[in-house]
């Protein structure tokens, strides 16, 4: 079983910058990806960006504003996000992949203001 704690979501004007932060504990767990989606009102949720071993994948929407980091250490990924605009507003989940199962965090809300 792994846990995931997300934090670093909040209110934020457009042009302003944010960092989440996705912790991943729990026990005899061997990570194969980390990354990022969001979930913005009446829309299905779509990947922002994820890091694996051998590679970093952005949404075009993103790519040159948001940027993506691992601290395999500490089992934890974070996102760079600068340069938001109102269309960044969701909810944005950390998601684990492991060998044969997917984690979710309970997801932190990110609303950019115009």
């Amino acid at each position: 079983q792994v846990q995931l704690v997300e934090s670093g979501g909040g209110l934020v004007q457009a042009g302003g910058s944010l960092r989440l932060s996705c912790a991943a504990s729990g026990n005899r767990f061997n990570i194969n990806a980390m990354g990022w989606y969001r979930q913005a009102p009446g829309k299905q949720r779509e990947l922002v960006a994820d890091i694996t071993s051998g590679s970093i994948n952005y949404a075009d929407s993103v790519k040159g504003r948001f940027t993506i980091s691992r601290e395999s250490a500490k089992n934890t990924v974070y996102l760079q996000m600068s340069s938001l605009k109102p269309e960044d507003t969701a909810v944005y989940y950390c998601r684990v992949a492991t060998i044969g199962y997917d984690y979710w965090g309970q997801g932190t809300q990110v609303t950019v203001s115009s």
